[in-house]
């Protein structure tokens, strides 16, 4: 979870922020008001590979966390342990063979 979380806190900070701040300041409408920073999000997430990685091996868990945010628009936090199953499968992702800054091989 920490390599996911340090991943796209070091790459798609930015975004991050703003669509965590539009959720927080929109509690029963984000789900409109916030789709193009979470579309951002997504977009700066799909691009990294350790990323595409987890989110390939945990789809099932990403997904319903998803289901849960649409069922629960007006109580976002009640998807928490959603969140919770996500993180702990993304903790379980074998991301060694996955290169986040190649290191050059002598020739």
């Amino acid at each position: 979870m920490q390599a996911a979380m340090d991943i796209t806190a070091k790459y798609c900070h930015k975004e991050m922020e703003a669509y965590g701040s539009c959720v927080a300041s929109n509690p029963s409408t984000w789900q409109q008001k916030c789709h193009e920073l979470k579309m951002k999000v997504a977009q700066c997430t799909s691009s990294h590979p350790v990323i595409q990685k987890i989110r390939q091996d945990c789809t099932s868990e990403f997904v319903e966390f998803e289901r849960c945010l649409r069922e629960n628009q007006d109580k976002p936090t009640s998807c928490s342990p959603h969140v919770a199953r996500f993180l702990g499968c993304a903790e379980t992702v074998d991301i060694s063979g996955v290169a986040s800054d190649p290191v050059p091989q002598p020739s």
